[in-house]
């Protein structure tokens, strides 16, 4: 078996979420000129190919799939069936081929069921999130899978190179996605708030927000370090009387914690 240095990537899709994580997997030590993309525009999709310091852009998903050792399923899930059915036979085991997923919705029983992939294909389906492109990502995945003791292995490697790797049940997957995929989203809008708050007070909007980052890394980084309850962290820094607490009891008031569950709800369904 190849080590992660010599293995041969591709892309199936080559969209903001397998662009972040090759420029990770660059970012990590991996060339670029071992990496292979194929997407709708050979134009654009050229362009951003070189710009990522020369990953090699492919006309179709059977290009890609012969020349990959692994290979990213990075496409929109309406896309899935119409792409990748036609080069199944080459993506599957007797191809010696490893799949990983990063299609929302689409769970390992699901690409069978349909009759997308070979009953010999090994894949694993997972949910990436965009801050992979700094090595500061998670890969959640999914429990069911049919690679081989190597292959997960190895996949674990590769993607702790980039994130967190987190494995949760089939049941979990969406979920998962949510919290961890659109999450991002919502932090961003945490930042922004609080550095609108910043700027109201005379603080200049770049430094705002980079006050606002750090301080969330840092206590995303102490968090992840100690294990510690976000409760009990809260009330560390919570002085009785004090002004942490009146801030506290500001948000709870305006329904900060409901408005973050609404959220996932909302998108769950």
């Amino acid at each position: 078996m190849k080590t992660i240095d010599e293995l041969k990537i591709g892309f199936i899709g080559f969209g903001n979420m397998a662009g972040a994580t090759a420029k990770g997997l660059i970012n990590s030590g991996l060339k670029a000129d071992n990496m292979y993309a194929a997407a709708g525009h050979f134009d654009k999709l050229k362009e951003k190919c070189e710009e990522m310091g020369g990953i090699n852009p492919c006309k179709s998903a059977e290009e890609v799939a012969q020349l990959s050792d692994l290979v990213f399923i990075a496409i929109k899930p309406n896309k899935i069936k119409e792409v990748i059915s036609p080069v199944k036979t080459i993506l599957s085991g007797e191809k010696h081929k490893t799949l990983i997923s990063v299609a929302w919705g689409y769970n390992f029983d699901r690409y069978f069921e349909e009759g997308i992939l070979k009953n010999d294909t090994h894949i694993i389906c997972t949910c990436p999130n965009t801050p992979v492109s700094i090595n500061k990502g998670i890969f959640v995945v999914e429990n069911k899978h049919s690679l081989n003791y190597e292959e997960y292995e190895m996949i674990e490697e590769l993607l702790g190179r980039i994130s967190l790797v987190i494995p949760v049940e089939t049941r979990l997957m969406d979920v998962s996605g949510t919290v961890c995929g659109c999450g991002p989203a919502f932090a961003d809008l945490f930042i922004e708030a609080l550095g609108d708050a910043a700027v109201m007070y005379g603080i200049p909007r770049k430094t705002a927000y980079r006050m606002v980052s750090r301080m969330l890394e840092g206590t995303a980084a102490m968090q992840l370090s100690s294990g510690k309850h976000p409760g009990e962290m809260k009330d560390d820094v919570c002085s009785p009387g004090g002004v942490t607490i009146k801030g506290v009891a500001a948000l709870e008031e305006k329904g900060f914690r409901a408005a973050l569950i609404d959220a996932v709800k909302a998108i769950q369904g």
